[in-house]
C-alpha cells in the first residue's frame, strides 16, 4: 500500500456537532491521517482516539487533517461523542463507514466480522500513502509516535535526497544516502 494513491470514496462524518459529507477530494491538497479502529463504545479504541484528540491541534498546525474511521454509522459516532468525556473532546472527522467501502479500500476489513483492524495511514497532499501501521486488537497506538512519523514524512518530502534514521526527532541530523555511507553506519 505504500506509495499507492487512495481510492475514491464518499461517506458521512460527524465533526464538531455536524454531519458532513466527505470524499477523497477533501483529502487531496493536504496531509491526512486515516485512523481506523474496530468499533465505538469499546475499550482500547477510546484511549487511542482520546490520545489522538490531545494531539489534533499539533497535527493541524502541521497542515494535517485527521479522519477516524470505523464501520459504525455517523449517528453512532455522534451518540458516542455526546456520551463520553474522552470522545467528547474530539474535533476531527469521525467517519461512518457502515458499508465498509473505505475500510476495504485500505484493505483493513476483518474477514467475516464487518470491523476494521486497528490501522493508521499517513497520506501526502497528492493522496499517496507514505506510512502505515496495523496492530493486533489488544495493542493500542500512540499519537506521539504518529507525530514523529508525520514530521519525518514532511521533512523527507521537503528535502529530496535526505532520509530520516531510526529514532529521528525534528531538528536532528538526517542522512544523505550515498556510496560513501555504505558499510559506515
Amino acid at each position: 500500500m505504500i506509495n499507492t494513491e487512495i481510492k475514491p470514496f464518499s461517506a458521512t462524518a460527524y465533526k464538531e456537532g455536524k454531519f458532513v459529507d466527505i470524499t477523497e477530494a477533501d483529502v487531496l491538497g493536504k496531509w491526512a491521517v486515516f485512523f481506523f479502529y474496530p468499533a465505538d463504545f469499546t475499550f482500547v479504541c477510546p484511549t487511542e482516539l482520546g490520545d489522538l484528540a490531545d494531539h489534533y491541534a499539533d497535527l493541524q498546525s502541521r497542515g494535517v487533517e485527521v479522519f477516524s474511521v470505523s464501520t459504525d454509522t455517523h449517528f453512532t459516532h455522534k451518540a458516542w461523542h455526546d456520551s463520553s468525556d474522552t470522545i467528547g473532546k474530539i474535533n476531527y472527522f469521525m467517519v461512518g463507514d457502515q458499508a465498509g467501502n473505505i475500510t476495504n479500500n485500505f484493505n483493513v476489513m476483518r474477514e467475516g466480522q464487518g470491523l476494521a483492524n486497528r490501522a493508521t495511514f499517513l497520506i501526502d497532499p497528492q493522496g499517496v500513502i507514505q506510512a502505515m501501521e496495523i496492530t493486533a486488537e489488544g495493542i493500542g497506538r500512540e499519537a506521539e509516535d504518529l507525530m514523529r512519523k508525520v514530521k519525518a514524512a514532511q521533512y523527507v518530502a521537503s528535502h529530496p535526497g535526505e532520509v530520516c534514521p531510526a529514532k529521528w526527532k525534528e531538528g536532528e541530523a538526517t542522512l544523505t544516502p550515498s556510496l560513501d555511507l555504505v558499510g559506515k553506519i
